[in-house]
């Protein structure tokens, strides 16, 4: 079986290796550069490409679909996207013998669309995981091949739910890489109606509003944690990064519950929230702050 392949992040590298362990002939890679912008805290698909002698390309969204021939001309069995953050034209799609698959890191039909980890965490999920699906023109969409579930921890962040999940994403493509391999893809169908969708996040939208429930104030400090932007508030003139959380007490009497907002009592930090419940700031600092 030959396949080309579209990657990026800790799950591209570890599916791609997956792949080559079960002799599939991977004949192209399509990554993406890496953003200065961005925090880069995961493996990278170039540099593993490079080390397995693997040919790869990083088109830019415009390029992609003036790769159509070159594709065609590969005609290869599958094309497989690993956490690849570019809509992949339905010209491209077709020129699979066999189909087009996609893991995607949440349990189809819920919280399809982009940041899924992080939606999930955002709404205090205890359950996500790892599901491989049908490629087709409309995004999350196609028939579900494969699923594996993990749990969410209640103080669990983005990056320790996106370690479990990246790993159910290996186990989902193993556990259907031999009837693929044999041309047969299982299939069931991805009730959409009974999921969601979600589109992608800013920084700004880590903005903390102290008058929501404390667990949500947790949630969003879980969901956005450092690598990612983090969430954050103002305090005495200074926005600071919130970096981690704990909804358990005890707590000092002196806080006073009926105030949202940040308050410092006995050298200890608490943020008083709209439900007069009150969650102590473990960790944060500056936002300026560059290491």
């Amino acid at each position: 079986m030959r396949a080309v392949v579209f990657a990026y992040h800790d799950v591209g590298v570890n599916c791609l290796q997956a792949l080559l362990d079960a002799g599939i002939q991977v004949d192209l890679v399509l990554t993406h550069h890496d953003d200065p912008h961005e925090n880069i805290w995961f493996g990278s698909v170039a540099r593993f490409c490079e080390e397995k002698q693997i040919p790869y390309i990083q088109p830019s969204a415009s390029e992609l679909l003036s790769l159509t021939p070159k594709l065609q001309a590969l005609a290869p069995d599958y094309l497989f996207s690993f956490y690849y953050r570019y809509m992949i034209p339905a010209d491209i799609l077709s020129c699979t013998r066999v189909a087009a698959l996609n893991m995607h890191g949440s349990l189809l039909p819920k919280y399809r669309g982009r940041a899924p980890v992080n939606w999930a965490i955002l709404h205090g999920e205890s359950e996500t995981g790892a599901s491989l699906h049908i490629m087709e023109a409309k995004p999350d969409a196609g028939d579900i091949v494969g699923q594996v579930a993990v749990t969410i921890g209640p103080d669990e962040t983005a990056t320790e739910v996106f370690a479990k999940v990246s790993k159910a994403a290996v186990a989902v493509l193993k556990s259907v890489l031999p009837q693929l391999i044999q041309g047969q893809v299982p299939r069931k169908p991805n009730l959409l109606s009974e999921g969601s969708y979600f589109g992608g996040r800013k920084p700004e939208d880590g903005r903390i509003h102290w008058a929501q429930t404390a667990q949500r104030v947790h949630n969003l400090v879980r969901a956005v944690a450092p690598p990612y932007p983090g969430a954050f508030t103002d305090f005495q003139g200074q926005t600071r990064i919130v970096a981690k959380t704990h909804l358990g007490g005890p707590f000092p009497q002196g806080l006073n519950l009926q105030t949202p907002g940040v308050q410092v009592v006995d050298n200890r930090v608490f943020g008083i929230c709209g439900d007069q419940r009150a969650l102590e700031i473990l960790e944060w600092y500056p936002a300026n702050k560059t290491s």
